[in-house]
Parts: structure tokens; sequence; C-alpha cells
């Protein structure tokens, strides 16, 4: 679904109801299975939501989407501009070229090439003609970065040739974002190592004080990397270990020069994320709090238990919807965070989305929980998974509680353990 602006959903509510011209079109499309891309599916899907055709576009590589989508190699030559036209019905369309003319030959469809810029605009204008309503990686308004690849000039041509362009975000979250029973798997298995690695940290920690030493943040990253290797974990980015004032920082790196010693009564934020070495595995991503003391400052203690608050009811939000067969957008779930600790005055001190979409890359392409840095109105699809991490940050300490919910035919659950309290370093 388009985001950005409320009156797009009901103009696509328009569209769906109008007669709908089919994209010129040769003989029935093979099914195939090329690398990563299913065409019987992405057909299916561009049927269902109304769509004429899927078109990609790429130039110097601006949309590794199209790459993944397709299954291209990642590392192709592309120095000139390339099209690939999916239609909802029928066989797909090319459009490259001549001095690298063979870049999608390993897509069905028939193929055209062009070099003069006169030659590429009539291209483009045949390659789409007779469709109305196109998909491209595109976001209304720039509402989804990660989405909206596209350039305005090619938007601006094919709307001069009389098409729509619309988001591909809800496509490409279908084919992007929902796990396979494998996938889940292999969340469960990383997230088995990641939630050992984290206690052993804790008790890490508390080791090296009793010993009279104060651990660095950088010394407890690099002990907390080791454990999630050793336990077969790729780990592609080390972890986020940031004691008091830096747990502040949402995004807080222990970069050598600035790393700061941990000492007791101090409170420390582990943010964690790794998965799986195997094919196509998927991240299991989570933030704890702890404290080197028996008593947090009460402002410390009012913090944690709004943050557990608005964690839980987001929870409850997302369970109950799911369970009632209600489809959900990952704004509104935003807003249940976002409003639980504005209500209680600290509003401005939560600055970051409520969540993200978890997959084979740790912020995926699924919806983002999200009324705040974008409005993020993609749907909850069923066998995605998220992260749910309100977090309240100020000056002197920040504290986040971070858990991973995966949404099943029906059911929503919590794939991790669920931190009610601060681990006692």
């Amino acid at each position: 679904m388009a985001a950005g602006r409320p009156g797009h959903a009901a103009a696509n509510r328009r569209r769906a109801a109008a007669p709908r011209q089919t994209c010129a079109a040769g003989r029935r499309a093979p099914r195939v299975h090329n690398g990563r891309m299913d065409l019987a599916a992405i057909q299916a899907e561009l049927r269902a939501r109304n769509f004429d055709a899927w078109l990609f576009y790429d130039h110097h590589h601006r949309d590794a989407i199209a790459y993944r989508l397709l299954g291209l190699p990642a590392d192709l030559l592309a120095t000139r501009r390339w099209y690939y036209l999916i239609p909802a019905q029928g066989e797909p369309r090319k459009l490259v070229h001549r001095i690298e003319a063979g870049h999608l030959d390993t897509l069905p469809g028939g193929k055209r090439v062009y070099s003069s810029w006169e030659e590429n605009r009539a291209g483009v204008r045949d390659l789409v003609a007779g469709c109305r309503r196109l998909a491209m990686q595109y976001s209304p308004d720039n509402m989804l970065p990660t989405i909206s690849l596209v350039d305005a000039g090619t938007v601006e041509l094919l709307r001069s040739f009389g098409v729509e362009v619309a988001s591909s975000a809800d496509l490409v979250a279908r084919f992007e974002a929902v796990w396979t029973a494998a996938q889940l798997e292999s969340h469960r298995v990383a997230g088995a190592v990641v939630d050992e690695a984290i206690q052993a940290g804790f008790r890490e920690i508390r080791r090296r004080l009793s010993l009279g030493q104060r651990p660095s943040e950088s010394e407890i990253q690099d002990f907390l990397t080791q454990r999630l290797e050793q336990g077969g974990l790729l780990v592609n980015e080390p972890p986020i270990v940031a004691a008091n004032a830096h747990a502040g920082d949402p995004h807080y790196e222990p970069r050598p020069g600035r790393a700061a010693p941990i000492g007791e009564g101090d409170l420390v934020l582990f943010d964690v994320w790794a998965k799986a070495r195997t094919p196509r595995a998927v991240y299991y991503d989570v933030t704890w709090m702890g404290l080197a003391a028996d008593r947090a400052p009460e402002a410390v203690r009012r913090a944690f238990a709004l943050v557990r608050d608005a964690r839980d009811q987001t929870i409850d939000f997302v369970q109950s919807a799911i369970a009632a067969g209600q489809t959900i957008h990952g704004w509104e779930v935003d807003q249940v965070a976002r409003g639980t600790i504005a209500s209680a005055g600290m509003g401005d001190k939560f600055v970051h989305r409520t969540g993200h979409s978890i997959g084979e890359s740790v912020h995926a392409n699924g919806a983002n929980m999200d009324n705040y840095e974008t409005r993020d109105e993609r749907e909850i699809l069923p066998h995605t998974c998220f992260s749910i991490e309100p977090g309240v940050y100020t000056e002197s300490f920040g504290i986040r509680l971070e858990v991973n919910v995966y949404v099943g035919e029906g059911r929503a659950e919590v794939t991790g353990p669920v931190q009610n309290e601060f681990v006692r370093i």
C-alpha cells in the first residue's frame, strides 16, 4: 500500500473498482524459477493487487532489490540502463543496451536493444505500451526511502506516456520479507546462541568487577562477538555495548578512544544481532538491560517500567489483532508504543521508530513499526518477523527493551525470552 498521504488508500480502492486495461503481451508466460525469481507467484500477486505490470529498472546497481528478486548476479556490470517488465499476464519483456545486450539473458522474455537516447525513450514507451498502472521501486513523497529507488526523471518519463507509477512496497515485502519454515528455524537457532551470549556477557562483567577490574565497553563487545562466533553465528557488525550516558545514544558504538569503563553501580545496554551461517538464514536481534547495583535510581526505574509497559502493550495489540484476523499496518503498531510513552510525558525521549522488519538483513524490506520516522502503511504479512523496541533516552542514561515478533497463521509470537526486570550484574 502506498505510504505517505491518507488519500492514496482511497485512490487505490477507486482504481481497484475500475475496469483494468491489460498490458500488451505475447504468448502465455512460462512457469519458471530462475535463481530466486518465481514468475508465476509474481504475476499472481500483481493480479491480486490490481497492477498491470512490475517494471524493474537499474543503472550502476542503484536498485539492489531488483537483483535479488530477479536472481541476477550481484556483480553484474551495469554501466548502461536496463529494464525488465513483468506483466500481470503474459511473457516478460526486456530493454537492454547493445553493448550490454546479454545482461538479462538468464531471464525469460523477449528482448529489444537500444543505443541512443532516442532509441531508449522509444523502447521504454513501447515496453510499457498498454499498461495503465505499473509497480516500481518508488514511494510517494519518499516516505519509504528503502523502497524509493527509481529516480524522478524515469518516473516523469513514464508519466509522460500516460502510465501511473505506483509503489511496489507491498510486493517487495511479499517476496523479500516472508519467511520459509527453514528460515524460522534458523532464527530460533540464532536466538538460542544470542540469548546465551547476552547472559554470559553480563556474567563476564561481574567476573571482572569481582577481580577489581573495570572492563571497557569495547572489551565486553569483543567478548560477545567471540561468543557469537564460537556459537557458529555470522556477525557482520559487532553488538552495541553502552554504559550509562552512552546508552542514551540509540546507535552508540564503543570505538577506540571513546569506549567507557564499566564499574560498580553502572547501567549497561546490550543490543545484539546475528544469524546462522546457513543459506538464506535470517537474523535474531534483541536488546537487554543490565545493572551493576542492587537498586537503580528512581528515574532509571521509572523509565524501565515505562518502556516495559510500552513493549508489552504493543505485543498485546499485535497478538490480539492477528488472533482476530485483522489486517494491521506498521504505523498502527508504532502508535501503541508511542502513545504509551507519550502519555507519561516522555514522548520527546522516544526518538526512533518502534521496530523494523527482520530477515536475511537485520533491517529487512517488510513493514517497519513506524509512524514517526516514516508513516509505514505496509501490511504486516503472515510469516514475517519484526522487532518491537521502544526506548527512552536522556543525557545521562537510556533504556531500550527489544524483542522479535513472528506472525504466523492466526497468531503472533515473541520468539525469545522477555525481560521484565534488570539483569543484576
